[in-house]
């Protein structure tokens, strides 16, 4: 008696080995030795500074509106600009969390803004203060990792002038850079407690001022050597032989800021191979959040979805 499953069962050997049949044993072999790799793309998230660019006051763009932009671009995640939050008030930010879990995005970076080179040690406690705001921020809003600066010496006529200089600029009268790394690395590690406590890495960016190389923001880093402290590393920063550079940051990188410049670059433009900076990260295995900062002048509603898709081509890694 030949019952429905074994008809069934039959008629499915009878197609396999037809199939088989169709093969030659050098194509079987081949198809059996090549290998099948497991491939995973990092997250890519976008700053609402890419929106922004510090065009006008903020609330000309809410950052309500740069996440839902973000979601219906296709972006994973969104860094928050707190310059550009129009409040700090509860509502306002469990509004955000609210809206961004909707639209299936993560908040997963905090760019902030702090400066700790000051002879004046008042001057440096109110920073550390404001820094110790911000970390609760971050936990309140729920972001794992929030950005850090070093400050600047504050000896150029203005942001301008710093970037017709390459972003250097002289010392204070009177005191070195030593003085300054002391003062930056005192001031951060008074920090490192709380942002334990809140579960928030701080990553310092190589931004302008001490941060401006990577032996500078790794002096600091590992003069702290806290694993609450790592490294927000930002591709536009360098504007020489930004590869190598990159490189020796990515082993402690906690959340990569990807700049692009489509239309021109508001400051200067870097011309970055970003399929070679996405080498120099799986090396390292980064496995985290590249996070779009789109600084150019073209339309951010146009040069974001193709700013997405050079992260998505350039950042993956192999499980």
């Amino acid at each position: 008696m030949i019952n429905r499953r074994n008809f069934l069962q039959a008629g499915a050997l009878a197609a396999a080995g037809t199939a088989l049949a169709g093969c030659t044993p050098k194509e079987q072999s081949a198809e059996a030795a090549e290998p099948k790799k497991n491939i995973r793309q990092n997250p890519i998230g976008v700053s609402t500074y890419s929106f922004w660019q510090f065009n006008g006051p903020p609330e000309d763009t809410p950052i309500e509106e740069c996440i839902d932009k973000a979601a219906a671009m296709g972006f994973d995640g969104i860094e928050l600009l707190l310059v550009q939050m129009t409040s700090e008030e509860n509502g306002y930010l469990n509004n955000l969390k609210k809206r961004a879990f909707h639209n299936g995005l993560d908040l997963m970076g905090f760019s902030t803004h702090q400066g700790y080179v000051f002879p004046e040690k008042e001057n440096r406690d109110k920073e550390i203060e404001k820094t110790i705001h911000q970390i609760e921020l971050a936990y309140q809003l729920g972001i794992p990792t929030m950005r850090l600066n070093t400050g600047r010496w504050g000896t150029s006529k203005s942001f301008d002038h710093l970037m017709e200089n390459r972003g250097i600029e002289p010392a204070l009268e009177g005191y070195t850079e030593d003085d300054g790394f002391k003062w930056v690395i005192d001031s951060i590690a008074e920090c490192i407690p709380v942002a334990e406590k809140c579960g928030v890495v701080l990553g310092l960016e190589n931004h302008w001022g001490l941060g401006r190389t990577p032996e500078g923001v790794m002096r600091i880093v590992e003069t702290i050597d806290s694993p609450w402290l790592k490294v927000t590393l930002d591709t536009g920063n360098f504007l020489e032989d930004p590869y190598d550079k990159l490189d020796q940051l990515a082993p402690d990188t906690f959340l990569m800021q990807a700049k692009t410049y489509y239309g021109g670059g508001k400051w200067y433009t870097l011309e970055l191979d970003y399929p070679r900076i996405g080498e120099i990260m799986r090396k390292h295995n980064y496995k985290g959040y590249i996070s779009v900062e789109f600084e150019g002048n073209a339309d951010p509603m146009e040069a974001l979805p193709k700013s997405l898709e050079v992260m998505r081509d350039a950042f993956w890694y192999e499980l």
